[in-house]
């Protein structure tokens, strides 16, 4: 019978794995809540592959251990592959499979939602009911219909997004190095991110990281940006230049954020702390007290569908693996 020991599983997801369990037989199912360490990955001994999911980063030391342990397959049971050296996959022979979609209408709801609470203001109006204060003036609101949504990156979260924001009227720009044909046709692509920047009213971010865009949002491209924009991130929080987003908060150039992923969250979320003063990170607690931006703990993928569908596919794709199959999502670890 083969084995697969997973990591990092939270109360949450038991019933979904029961039920794959329950499905498949012939596979004996190990797991743990602990994330894969050094220490942990000894947990994974006997078996044939590992699940796992975790923001913080896979060690060449936890990866030395699953190999000395037989083990050549790993299937993440999220999107983003960016907390892996693909040198220390490479170096000890991993497979690695991810789960390219498992909710893009869980993200692409979190977001416009996040643009909807920031339009209608609605912190400040919980402040001031909170304060006893139940007058609307002067907490004047703005309309969807009314604002320009530059969509950066048209892959399935960027392009449900955009469905959405057309029901609620908004005008749509777009803007992705590779075009999707559906997008191309109904024109709504600029041609730089530039071009972008000085049209849109609302900017939300939909691309994976590289080292090529990390920053992306920064001094710079404020700059270029309309006065008074909102800017959402609901992607990767190393898109945005922490200290360039508060320069822009703080000057009034960017009216406000809605922002699930912030660069370095890992000091602060998945943690309990008894108040936002307590925060040990700085920039993180900045923008957590202000009523101008909206902060969500990397929560916007979190719905009982997406998990269900995690479990399912990384599961599925680590199975495939050990049968010797090749699923259609592994990662490639040359480039």
């Amino acid at each position: 019978m083969m084995k697969i020991f997973a990591y990092g599983i939270r109360e949450d997801e038991e019933p979904s794995l029961k039920k794959w369990e329950q499905a498949n037989p012939d596979v004996e199912v190990g797991f743990t809540n602990n994330t894969l360490t050094a220490d942990s990955a000894r947990m994974a001994e006997g078996s044939d592959g590992v699940v796992t999911l975790q923001t913080s980063d896979y060690t060449r030391e936890a990866l030395e251990v699953l190999h000395n342990l037989g083990i050549k397959y790993i299937s993440i049971r999220n999107v983003g592959f960016d907390n892996f050296n693909f040198q220390d996959l490479n170096d000890f022979g991993f497979t690695l499979t991810n789960v390219p979609v498992y909710s893009p209408n869980a993200i692409a709801e979190h977001a416009v939602l996040l643009m909807g609470r920031l339009l209608r203001r609605t912190p400040e109006f919980a402040q001031k009911i909170e304060d006893g204060n139940f007058t609307w003036a002067p907490t004047i609101g703005k309309e969807y219909r009314e604002q320009t949504v530059g969509v950066i990156g048209t892959g399935h979260i960027g392009r449900v997004t955009m469905q959405i924001l057309k029901g609620f009227g908004c005008k749509i720009i777009a803007y992705d190095v590779y075009h999707n044909p559906e997008i191309e046709k109904q024109g709504l692509y600029v041609d730089t991110l530039e071009e972008l920047y000085k049209q849109a009213d609302i900017i939300t971010l939909h691309v994976p990281l590289f080292d090529s865009n990390k920053h992306m949002i920064n001094d710079k491209a404020i700059e270029q940006m309309k006065d008074g924009v909102y800017i959402i991130n609901c992607a990767r929080g190393e898109l945005i230049d922490t200290d360039a987003l508060i320069k822009g908060l703080d000057s009034g150039k960017v009216a406000g954020a809605g922002l699930d992923v912030i660069d370095n969250e890992n000091s602060v979320f998945g943690k309990k702390w008894s108040s936002i003063d307590n925060i040990p990170n700085e920039k993180i607690r900045n923008l957590a007290k202000r009523l101008n931006v909206i902060v969500t703990p990397h929560s916007a993928f979190y719905t009982e569908t997406a998990i269900h569908n995690m479990i399912t596919t990384s599961f599925d794709s680590n199975k495939s693996l050990i049968e010797g199959l090749k699923p259609d999502n592994i990662v490639n670890t040359n480039k």
